[in-house]
């Protein structure tokens, strides 16, 4: 995650030009959070509250709303819808062709931070064909943090353009059309510049879909510490990522800048090319029609797969007993405290007491039990000492959650990065009865024992079937 404490993000989110940016940006469009990490889990929001009114952000006081509101989340990152709605009030309407009055077509160009230079000749290809087709003020980029979005200002279009086509087939013909011209350029700077060690090959598609959003200006990534800055195509030749810290952005409010009819020419001879969109219910037959540009990774995966070290069974045993205690309790940071506390006590049994290792004493049907003054706690047949801060210990020592980030977290994130290890952690387990994770015995026997010496490859294995974007998770 970002170095940036909540309190910074919210701090951030209060300045005037922020404000002012973002809601301008989002004004009639339907908005998405996404939160801080809880529990390993990336947390969405789209609606006011589930299945209720899609949230909105109109006036400055609609962001300070909707951060109240769900500030125990700790929302860090704001995205627009490409459609401009008519009426938000009812999440009914959003499927709706006829409540859609506008609609942005925008190019998704993901690359990694530090093949950015690779994103920007991507960016310069897209953008030499649109100029080839007319457009060219009512074009801007927005540096999303690791990647560029293309942007044709929805106003751009006349009314009686949109008076004869559905914004939304607009916009999807104009990302396709504009694909298909520009794949074979796109397909070699792909192949020039792809390596097996990259972690995000560069990857261009047509992402427009009814429910599709992508980030406002000026906010915050959702994890870098970087912003969402814009600028225009002029600029592009001259742009570097430093544009984009939040401590001391540049960014250009001429994204606003359009000529009414620009784009029209494009836009029918897209329409007449493409077709419109292929999500509406009659044409759900045409979804092959998209075009993706992305560099061949398969030697990257088998090298990457090759060059996951195994992690010690110390931090396999912390890391799956953390997350056994989590998926029980929901409570992150005890959890952490229970993974090591099992960790440093099987490391223990393993050395010092063999031969003693035994199911522990039942404490009956209470979560929390006491012997003395000294205080347990019960997971399933399982207990632990606690301390009386409430974290777990052994002898006089406590386990406490930082203790667990600098002997576990730290070293899995040296070796296969910990947020990979812990979604594979939490899936892992998932796949297993409640009973298992309730027994001592069964769970070191069926959960632990099976993958402590190859937990690396279950990683890579979470890993591959992760491989869908922040956009594709948020439809």
């Amino acid at each position: 995650m970002s170095s940036l404490v909540y309190d910074e993000v919210l701090a951030y989110y209060s300045k005037p030009q922020v404000r002012h940016e973002i809601v301008s940006y989002c004004r009639g469009r339907w908005v998405a959070l996404e939160c801080e990490r809880h529990g390993g889990k990336r947390l969405f929001l789209r609606y006011i509250k589930r299945g209720g009114k899609p949230i909105t952000i109109n006036e400055p006081n609609d962001l300070d709303r909707v951060f109240k509101r769900f500030v125990a989340l700790h929302p860090r990152t704001v995205y627009a819808s490409i459609n401009i709605y008519r009426d938000l009030h009812d999440a009914k309407e959003i499927e709706n062709p006829s409540n859609i009055i506008n609609s942005t077509p925008i190019w998704d160009v993901d690359a990694s931070l530090e093949r950015w230079e690779t994103a920007v000749k991507a960016a310069e290809i897209i953008l030499d064909r649109l100029e080839k087709e007319g457009l060219d003020r009512s074009v801007f980029l927005k540096w999303s943090g690791r990647g560029i979005h293309i942007h044709i200002n929805e106003g751009a279009f006349s009314r009686d353009l949109l008076r004869e086509h559905n914004p939304l087939d607009i916009s999807f013909s104009i990302v396709e059309y504009i694909m298909r011209r520009s794949k074979d350029d796109l397909t070699k700077l792909a192949r020039k510049t792809s390596s097996s060690t990259d972690e995000r090959p560069l990857r261009i598609e047509n992402k427009i879909d009814l429910k599709r959003v992508f980030t406002a200006p000026l906010s915050l990534h959702r994890q870098l510490n970087l912003c969402c800055i814009c600028f225009k195509p002029n600029n592009l030749k001259e742009f570097t990522p430093e544009w984009a810290e939040p401590s001391n952005y540049r960014h250009d409010e001429d994204w606003r800048v359009f000529e009414e009819g620009e784009g029209d020419e494009l836009a029918r001879k897209a329409l007449i090319e493409i077709g419109g969109y292929d999500g509406w219910s009659r044409r759900l037959g045409a979804m092959q029609k998209r075009t993706v540009v992305q560099a061949q990774v398969k030697e990257r995966s088998i090298t990457l797969a090759k060059e996951l070290k195994p992690l010690g069974r110390f931090q396999v045993m912390g890391l799956l007993q953390a997350a056994r205690y989590y998926l029980i309790t929901g409570d992150l940071e005890k959890a952490k405290s229970f993974g090591l506390n099992r960790a440093v006590f099987y490391a223990w049994a393993k050395r010092y007491a063999r031969d003693r290792l035994r199911y522990q004493k039942k404490f009956g049907s209470e979560t929390v039990a006491y012997a003395g003054e000294r205080r347990m706690e019960k997971l399933g047949d399982e207990v632990a000492y606690t301390s009386p801060n409430g974290w777990f210990m052994i002898g006089d020592t406590e386990q406490t959650p930082r203790d667990y980030d600098r002997q576990i977290a730290r070293r899995i994130e040296a070796t296969v990065g910990y947020d990979k290890a812990w979604l594979a952690a939490i899936e892992y387990l998932k796949g297993f009865p409640k009973a298992t994770l309730l027994e001592q015995r069964r769970f070191y026997n069926e959960a632990y024992k099976p993958v402590r010496d190859s937990f690396h490859k279950l990683i890579r294995r979470e890993k591959l079937k992760r491989q869908t974007s922040l956009d594709d998770l948020l439809q």
